[in-house]
């Protein structure tokens, strides 16, 4: 019984992505094991934190699995295509992370000067908590997807357009028509509720 992985270690980076945009796993272990120190290392760099760093090495290549029919040899080797992955990637999560702490401390300096205390806040975190699920239960379940991806999991609308495997524009456009439903919807019980 000849070693099927062995004839993997002697092809090119151009060989093996081609054989993972056919799905073949095999060309997929090769091409990790060549690359994902580098991308580790690259992510560590970017990150800071071990296992934040590994996270995203396994979201790259998931990425790469899922779209090597995309590599294009004219702009750079594989390896240069892995990493520049990584590179765009880490830093969307670094902008996402910080947009993420920039909401919540403009949100707690709000509520500081806006709510007299803890017992009155901690009701009216609860009540507006309601109120947004409410909200949402009304939403199409593809506006609904694109707002809990972006609002709840911090994914950018690049990151969720290749999640989703559909077109940037399309979600933006059902970003924008879930978040207006949701204004009507506020607007709405805003004008039905007695004063």
């Amino acid at each position: 019984m000849v070693d099927n992985s062995k004839k993997y270690l002697t092809l090119a980076d151009e060989d093996l992505i081609s054989m993972v945009g056919d799905e073949d796993p095999d060309a997929f272990a090769a091409l990790y094991d060549r690359h994902s120190r580098a991308a580790y290392s690259l992510g560590y760099r970017i990150m800071g934190q071990r296992q934040t760093a590994e996270d995203l090495v396994q979201e790259v290549f998931l990425k790469v699995w899922r779209s090597a029919g995309s590599y294009r040899a004219e702009r750079g080797s594989v390896r240069t295509w892995i990493l520049s992955i990584v590179h765009h990637r880490g830093i969307d999560q670094l902008r996402a992370t910080a947009s993420r702490q920039r909401t919540k401390d403009r949100f707690e300096a709000s509520a500081e000067k806006s709510q007299p205390s803890e017992a009155f806040a901690e009701t009216w975190r609860n009540s507006q908590r309601d109120q947004v699920r409410e909200a949402l239960k009304t939403l199409p379940e593809e506006q609904l997807k694109i707002l809990e991806l972006a609002y709840f999991s911090g994914y950018t609308h690049v990151e969720i357009s290749e999640l989703m495997d559909i077109p940037l524009g399309t979600v933006k456009g059902r970003m924008r028509l879930g978040l207006k439903k949701m204004r009507d919807y506020f607007d709405s019980r805003d004008v039905a509720m007695p004063r």
